[in-house]
């Protein structure tokens, strides 16, 4: 399945995607894409639902109407940095032994189409397309690594926009850095396992007022994401609806020599195979 959430910003309801413009609503079966829905069997209840609209055409056009955030507002975004060699070089950083972990405001979290504002005192702002990882159920002290899959709710595609001067030239707190408002576009859906073929191997890419900025593949992270659940739940719970952003491709603006920031007015396009495409445009400080 592809979940998605549609309307206005805090007052989306909950969807399904049954063809590339049609979508059945759910919104009369389940209140949001949050903790209680996937911690309670949620997905594998509203399977056959959405069949049983698709086969009967119970389906509305999805037309313009604005696409949020796959999931509501998760207890926490987990985010692994550095998570391939190349961008670590381009970083001028040392390839990491372990995943490095920090934590991004959930109140980030956006649509995949919205605008991104720059916050105040910005001077190095910076994108990075990525995998993220939503959890399926409650998850803590995984024995084995492939325990992680069944844990997982699905998959979903970020834009970890981050800002370079916060998190690299104030106190070295990458926090500060990433959880400026907007700074999570998520989306348009999030898939479900069964419709991800082979999760460590997607293309993915991410274009800046349409020139090519990052070219990847999940194929050449250095923990992938069954790692990655497994490893964090050695440190923390991680709680139904909960996101992880697992790292990006080279190609990043701070990688560029001289680095490349972004700029208001400019425009992100970004997509990772088999998880759709954003497009944002970086509106200017409030």
């Amino acid at each position: 399945m592809k979940l998605l959430r549609i309307g206005a910003p805090g007052t989306e309801k909950p969807a399904a995607l049954v063809d590339d413009t049609h979508y059945a609503d759910l919104s009369d079966v389940v209140s949001d894409f949050d903790e209680e829905f996937f911690g309670s069997g949620g997905l594998n209840r509203i399977a056959p639902i959405v069949a049983q609209r698709a086969a009967s055409g119970a389906v509305l056009p999805l037309g313009d109407q604005r696409i949020g955030s796959p999931i509501a507002r998760p207890h926490q975004i987990i985010c692994v940095g550095l998570n391939y060699a190349d961008h670590a070089a381009e970083s001028g950083q040392a390839v990491p032994d372990e995943p490095i972990l920090f934590t991004k405001s959930p109140n980030t979290l956006i649509g995949p189409n919205d605008d991104v504002r720059i916050p105040r005192g910005a001077t190095k702002p910076d994108w990075e397309v990525e995998l993220g990882i939503v959890i399926g159920k409650r998850t803590t002290y995984l024995d084995t690594v492939e325990q992680a899959a069944e844990h997982i709710a699905g998959y979903v595609l970020v834009n970890d926009v981050s800002e370079r001067a916060f998190q690299m030239e104030r106190g070295g707190q990458w926090l500060k850095g990433k959880s400026a408002e907007t700074f999570n576009p998520a989306g348009p859906w999030l898939v479900t396992q069964d419709e991800v073929a082979d999760v460590r191997d997607l293309g993915m890419w991410l274009d800046v007022n349409g020139i090519r900025r990052q070219t990847g593949s999940t194929s050449t992270m250095i923990f992938d994401p069954y790692f990655i659940v497994h490893y964090i739940s050695q440190f923390m719970v991680l709680e139904p609806g909960d996101l992880i952003n697992t790292g990006t491709p080279p190609g990043v603006g701070l990688g560029f020599n001289p680095p490349i920031w972004l700029q208001v007015g400019d425009v992100m396009t970004l997509g990772i195979e088999g998880l759709g495409t954003q497009r944002q445009t970086v509106i200017a400080p409030r």
